[in-house]
């Protein structure tokens, strides 16, 4: 991986789905959160779910130095010339600060739905015409084909919902150059059944997307690990929890098996709370 990218992304970054809310009279508060998350050391803000260019520009205003970067763009979602002018605007006013995450979403939330490995070369073409340097954006690879797309076209990848074990399997084919920044979520608690009913709540949808689930059989797992809200073998290979040591071990797993930066996500089944400040701190100085 470039040096000036590591630099950009930094070690560790927290991904939310709260951050990237297009609610006006939440804008203050977003601007102090993302203010408060550079202050504690992260080095990227990861806006998830269904994101956009424009959910990063008042965050980008309200910071000075930390990048955000969408987890996911869909391709479906947001024509690639409309991508292209609003990344294009947002690096005029503040260069170097965000970075394009692609993703081709999942066929049940997307009508136009088809061959999306075709579909997103296409669109890598509509943004390589407009200008959007391949080393500004991302894919969001599971599958090694998507991979390969990610090293040839990208700066690299941005899985979500993966194990160490496939991080490894990625850094073989991308090689030693492109970013591997996979999600990992992350739940504060130290009693096994709390820990793994949170994570199975967490889980649920994404066991309903095929995307996801043929990964983790390509990636060992049986059908039986997918059954009744997921086995603990899956619980503990696609989360981290536990107390302080055991995340710190489970962190550096990835980090050893060829990872250059982690998303964060906190896992707390408040569903009232999409900004876990203090879930945030506590991970901060967890990982300082």
């Amino acid at each position: 991986m470039s040096s000036a990218l590591k630099e950009t992304v930094g070690r560790y970054g927290i991904w939310s789905v709260g951050l990237r809310s297009e609610d006006p009279s939440r804008r203050g508060e977003l601007a102090e959160t993302a203010a408060e998350l550079e202050q504690l050391g992260y080095g990227t803000v990861w806006l998830g779910g269904s994101s956009a260019v424009r959910n990063a520009v008042p965050l980008v205003e309200a910071t000075s130095r930390i990048a955000f970067g969408t987890s996911i763009q869909s391709i479906w979602q947001h024509p690639a010339a409309e991508s292209a002018a609003d990344f294009a605007a947002l690096e005029r006013t503040h260069p170097g600060r965000f970075l394009l995450g692609l993703g081709v979403a999942h066929a049940k939330f997307a009508a136009e739905y088809r061959r999306p490995h075709s579909a997103m070369v296409s669109y890598l073409d509509v943004l390589d015409t407009a200008g959007v340097p391949a080393g500004r954006r991302l894919l969001a690879s599971l599958g090694p084909r998507s991979i390969e797309l990610a090293r040839d076209r990208a700066a690299g990848t941005i899985p979500y919902l993966v194990t160490p074990e496939h991080t490894a399997y990625s850094r073989e084919i991308l090689g030693e150059t492109p970013l591997l920044a996979p999600e990992l979520k992350v739940v504060l608690e130290t009693d096994p059944s709390r820990a793994r009913a949170l994570a199975r709540e967490a889980l649920a949808l994404y066991l309903t997307l095929p995307n996801y689930t043929d990964n983790f059989l390509r990636g060992g797992f049986t059908e039986d690990d997918l059954t009744d809200g997921g086995s603990d073998r899956l619980i503990d290979a696609v989360f981290a929890w536990g107390g302080e040591a055991t995340i710190r071990a489970r962190v550096d797993e990835y980090f050893a098996a060829g990872a250059d930066h982690l998303a964060l996500q906190v896992v707390d089944g408040d569903s009232r709370q999409d900004l876990p400040r203090q879930a945030w701190r506590e991970l901060a100085a967890l990982l300082d």
